[in-house]
């Protein structure tokens, strides 16, 4: 049996700055949602967490691509985290956790799962 999840609405449209990022809390902990409007998808959620340092920065990072990957630079060491995987591109064994994003009307809704939300309430 598929782990249910569910669709959380972390943010709208208008709270979104294109070409960047933005921080929103979840049950998961810290999201860093992101809006590349020139790209499809346009939405990516990551965790705002920069592995490498544990600090909740990721959301400020700045947005790019790098080879066709967009990507986001972490403020503080620079190292580049491919937005749809997660994958640090200057370190293959680090990554950070990725989230199904969607669009509804004007709200942004990350998926999370059910067994991140069951840890949070215990």
């Amino acid at each position: 049996m598929k782990a249910r999840t569910s669709w959380d609405v972390v943010c709208t449209v208008d709270d979104l700055v294109p070409e960047s990022g933005v921080a929103v809390w979840t049950e998961d902990g810290p999201v860093a949602v992101f809006y590349l409007p020139h790209r499809l998808p346009a939405l990516f959620a990551i965790s705002h967490t920069d592995p490498f340092t544990g600090k909740n920065v990721l959301a400020r990072g700045i947005t790019g691509d790098l080879k066709g990957q967009p990507v986001v630079a972490s403020p503080l060491y620079k190292q580049h985290f491919n937005l749809q995987t997660g994958q640090c591109l200057e370190d293959e064994g680090v990554n950070v956790e990725t989230y199904p994003i969607l669009l509804d009307g004007n709200n942004v809704r990350v998926e999370i799962p059910a067994a991140n939300k069951e840890s949070v309430a215990a």
